[in-house]
């Protein structure tokens, strides 16, 4: 064995602390079997009618899961809770990434809790098609707000769902409108012109640019440029500001373009720091004025009985596809349809209608 005084310093080992007895195996075993426990779909109610964070988590984890088993219980807890719901303003807030979406965020949602607001903030983040894992690291780029305790974030994974929001966000704003959070924000994950099922959940939706993207051709695109209520420039900050005007007067034309809102809204340009925290009472301001002029002409009310129709309409779709996946026997019979419509033994669509059980 080698000599110890012989090794160089930085190898040589000295005797540190010792580390701490564990205080109570029995207080660590409990502690493991009690997050076991799933609390009752009243427990969950109770708890967020109380703002109960851990409750509110709880019970959004609960309605996002895809285990048939707990459908009921979800559904339980969804409409106790749908008597307190419709009392925030729901913003939505999208752009392509690298816009400084969580950075806006997080300076508008810290502006809000300084005006006595209750902010919600849900994130949500793309998965991956190849290991369908997602990052979530939302909480961590909001680090100031995240220990507000007038705010929430949750950040949940996009999965399979098409359109920039997570499979069950828009049951989870009525969790967080029981819980009391007076504005609910959502951010999507900017995957461009497809992002628009976050307009069918939203009162307000906010678009996020930055200068020198190709401003001349992106303000005269369709979809998503048509649906914003606001457009805000950011990290307009530092050499970048001049820049970020030049965009602000290109975006303000191309909105011209377009057909006027049935809202009666004339969309807004501005521009802002979210690193510097300047021009965001601007955007609340304009946010302002817009639920103003859309409560007084009822276009607000009827825009929130037009989502709920169409969120019905996407509950029956989703499902109604849950159902046909969960069928004994599906499994098996649809690897069996894949393997004859690759061979060529039959056509996708006589497959099909075998598996729907209309023989054709």
């Amino acid at each position: 064995m080698a000599d110890e005084s012989k090794r160089p310093i930085t190898l040589q080992e000295k005797d540190g602390i010792p580390p701490p007895e564990i205080v109570s195996e029995k207080s660590a075993l409990q502690i493991r079997q009690s997050r076991k426990i799933q609390p009752s779909a009243e427990a969950l109610i109770s708890g967020i009618l109380q703002s109960d964070k851990t409750a509110l988590s709880r019970a959004i984890t609960l309605i996002e899961s895809a285990n048939p088993d707990h459908m009921d219980k979800a559904n339980a807890v969804i409409n106790g809770c749908l008597p307190y719901a419709n009392r925030s303003i729901r913003i939505g807030i999208t752009g392509v990434p690298g816009v400084g979406k969580s950075t806006f965020i997080e300076a508008f949602g810290t502006y809000l809790t300084g005006l006595g607001k209750k902010v919600a903030v849900l994130a949500v983040d793309p998965s991956s098609t190849l290991s369908h894992g997602s990052i979530l690291g939302d909480k961590t780029r909001m680090e100031e707000l995240v220990k507000n305790d007038h705010a929430y974030i949750r950040p949940s994974a996009s999965g399979e769902a098409l359109g920039g929001v997570a499979r069950k966000t828009r049951e989870a704003v009525i969790l967080c409108e029981a819980a009391g959070f007076e504005i609910v924000i959502i951010e999507t994950v900017g995957v461009g012109q497809s992002e628009t099922a976050v307009h069918s959940m939203t009162d307000f939706f906010l678009l996020l640019k930055i200068s020198g993207a190709g401003d001349e051709l992106q303000g005269i695109k369709r979809g998503i440029m048509e649906m914003a209520d606001a457009i805000v420039i950011n990290k307009a900050d530092g050499d970048n500001i001049k820049r970020a005007q030049l965009a602000k007067t290109e975006f303000g034309r191309a909105l011209h373009l377009f057909p006027a809102k049935d809202s009666g809204w004339q969309p807004t340009v501005s521009t802002c720091s979210a690193a510097e925290r300047q021009g965001i009472a601007e955007v609340w301001n304009t946010i302002l004025k817009y639920l103003d002029l859309t409560k007084q002409n009822g276009f607000f009310d009827k825009k929130r009985a037009d989502q709920n129709h169409y969120w019905m309409m996407e509950t029956i779709e989703r499902q109604l596809k849950a159902q046909f996946y969960n069928r004994p026997g599906m499994t098996a019979l649809l690897e069996s349809m894949k393997k004859a419509v690759a061979n060529g033994e039959i056509s996708p669509f006589a497959a099909a209608g075998r598996l729907l059980g209309e023989e054709r």
